[in-house]
């Protein structure tokens, strides 16, 4: 009779412990994919490269995860983290709203660079972030690309952008439109020395990062789906007062018409760079 007590009462509290794991998983652990409405666990997009397992929609990715699928394990070393947001134009609420994103995405800016490798290949690697401010270049991101570019160039190292971007920073007015002559112009610099940039263009990359160095890659990558351009569609067919086609502006898209060169997903995209730096070597 006491044993029988006993298996029941742990029979309920391991029926207890199993509700309150289900409950758990319930809590903010599922992400529900755009494109085909499924429900997904949250750790296993994560695991899945943060790809819906059911349609293969490319979830949009902060820079912390990019960095950890791209460069190998603990060789990330960090560069031009010191160069913060200045509000040279004293936009009214522009600096407490950055330190608002600071807080609230454990980042400094919206872009972070460093010295890493990928697959044992030593580069420089650059991921932009859309969770500070669209990812929007001002000052302080163009400064921290054109430091990574011009660290690429001093140690005679390849260098990889992952871009994201809305365009650049209002905020900042024609200091932002500055930034994109300014890398450009470090890029040009960079190639002169033979070396070889490779540009990753992700959802979405527009406005004065799309016309400046995101399209000036000796190799320019796409993820799937992705949406490319300076204006958004809605406003060119504002503008020009016509119907686009389908899939303007989607990487596809600017596959078939040469805007870019190959489009990988993102299981495939830290072999296809480590690949296209040793043959470029």
């Amino acid at each position: 009779m006491i044993i029988n007590k006993v298996r029941k009462v742990n029979e309920k509290e391991e029926i207890a412990t199993k509700n309150k794991e289900a409950s758990d998983k319930m809590i903010g652990k599922w992400e529900k994919c755009e494109a085909c409405s499924e429900i997904i666990y949250k750790e296993e997009l994560h695991q899945n490269f943060s790809v819906c397992p059911y349609c293969g929609k490319h979830f949009r990715l902060s820079s912390r995860r990019r960095i950890e699928q791209i460069a190998d394990k603990g060789t990330f070393k960090e560069i031009a983290g010191n160069i913060l947001t200045k509000d040279a134009l004293k936009f009214e609420g522009y600096l407490k709203k950055v330190e608002m994103l600071k807080e609230k995405t454990n980042l400094k800016e919206a872009v972070t660079c460093g010295i890493c490798q990928i697959d044992g290949e030593r580069c420089v690697l650059a991921v932009m972030d859309g969770n500070f401010l669209m990812g929007s270049m001002g000052s302080a991101v163009g400064e921290r690309i054109t430091i990574a570019i011009e660290t690429a160039i001093k140690k005679k190292l390849p260098l990889v952008i992952f871009c994201v971007s809305g365009g650049a920073r209002m905020q900042e007015g024609m200091v932002s439109l500055m930034q994109m002559a300014k890398t450009s112009s470090a890029i040009k610099r960079l190639q002169e020395k033979g070396l070889l940039y490779i540009s990753v263009l992700t959802d979405p990359t527009t406005g004065g990062v799309t016309a400046s160095f995101a399209s000036l890659g000796d190799i320019i990558l796409a993820e799937p789906d992705a949406l490319i351009g300076f204006a958004g569609p809605r406003v060119i067919e504002q503008t020009i007062k016509q119907q686009l086609p389908e899939g303007f502006q989607k990487s596809e898209f600017l596959l078939e018409h040469g805007f870019i060169d190959k489009i990988v997903e993102r299981k495939d995209m830290k072999a296809t760079i480590s690949k296209l730096i040793r043959y470029h070597k």
